[in-house]
């Protein structure tokens, strides 16, 4: 049995005897073969080019920065593979620019793409647009169901609101609830209208709830209007407790500092730096994080996974749900 008759069969080319083949599969399939990835890669000497696709982030300190850092520092292992990265962000105001990076995506043709589908409508165009090309994405951050995506890298959006409201529920004895949506276009929002219908499912499960519970949408904070609107509905329907969707809590830290309102209760989510300075002053109280760094490093990590080395990848990779208070934020790595 020649070499070149073996390399046929696992390359699946070429004709090769019906009984031959069979006999080199038992063999294969009895050593327990797995194929040389890099050997292979090396040989072709093709590279993989990956093209990420975040929102971009409004500072350095923004939560953008954190999972494209681990995407970095995925990428920096496999130099022996020749993977390249090509990194394109979109304004988290506009759909369109959403659109226009898409758009140059695919003029590259990279051989996979990593993204948060942060406008549901437009990531659907965009997705049928990679299905036509057969370029495989994986997911990050927020989640579209069933959608052809390889894999989702994040946390469970609805598990995530379910969170958020049972400890808002047990530090908060009485009183209204004010959710918060710090997002223009909240219809085309899905992981942060995941977590607004989680949170509200958590209290009609309550025969007797003692809350009635609001939505204020807050689509731009670059003037006060907001915070004057906000501030007015607290009082007018007595609010005690306010729920953040998003990383943007801080913005209500500023306000009750601002106004003084003292002794609401607020729970927002991730370790950003404003977030957590208001932390550390008891203007939030709990913060909902979600390891952002990890994330793309396990994002970018599937796809090379299943892209360069051909495996079998999980669809669903859920992440943990970790609750942060001022007494435990320390000793997470990201503020030592």
């Amino acid at each position: 049995m020649s070499i070149g008759t073996v390399d046929r069969v696992l390359h699946n080319r070429g004709e090769v005897a019906a009984a031959t083949r069979k006999k080199i599969l038992d063999i294969i399939e009895e050593l327990d073969y797995q194929p040389n990835i890099l050997a292979s890669t090396l040989a072709s000497k093709k590279s993989a080019v990956f093209a990420t696709l975040f929102p971009q982030p409004p500072s350095e300190e923004g939560y953008w920065n954190k999972p494209f850092i681990g995407v970095q520092k995925r990428i920096a292992e496999l130099p022996q593979y020749g993977v390249q990265m090509e990194s394109f962000t979109f304004s988290q105001q506009s759909p369109e620019s959403f659109i226009a990076e898409s758009k140059r995506i695919l003029e590259l043709k990279p051989d996979g793409v990593l993204m948060a589908p942060f406008f549901k409508k437009e990531a659907l165009h965009f997705i049928d647009q990679l299905k036509e090309q057969n370029i495989p994405f994986v997911f990050i951050d927020s989640e579209i169901k069933d959608a052809g995506q390889l894999s989702y890298i994040g946390q469970d959006s609805y598990q995530s609101g379910l969170v958020s409201g049972k400890i808002l529920d047990m530090i908060l004895p009485d009183g209204n609830i004010l959710v918060v949506h710090f997002a223009k276009e909240m219809d085309n929002q899905n992981h942060l209208i995941q977590r607004e219908r989680a949170f509200y499912d958590w209290f009609a499960k309550r025969a007797d709830c003692p809350h009635t519970l609001f939505t204020t949408d807050v689509p731009n904070t670059d003037d006060d209007a907001w915070m004057q609107k906000i501030e007015s509905q607290i009082k007018t329907d007595h609010i005690k407790g306010i729920f953040v969707t998003n990383s943007k809590v801080f913005h209500i830290g500023r306000l009750i500092e601002k106004y003084r309102l003292n002794g609401i209760k607020v729970i927002g989510h991730d370790l950003l730096k404003e977030n957590v300075e208001f932390l550390k002053k008891d203007l939030v109280h709990f913060l909902i994080c979600q390891r952002p760094e990890e994330q793309g490093y396990d994002a970018i990590d599937k796809l090379f996974r299943s892209v360069v080395q051909k495996r079998k990848i999980e669809a669903e990779n859920y992440t943990s749900i970790d609750i942060i208070t001022k007494e435990n934020v320390d000793y997470y790595k990201e503020f030592k």
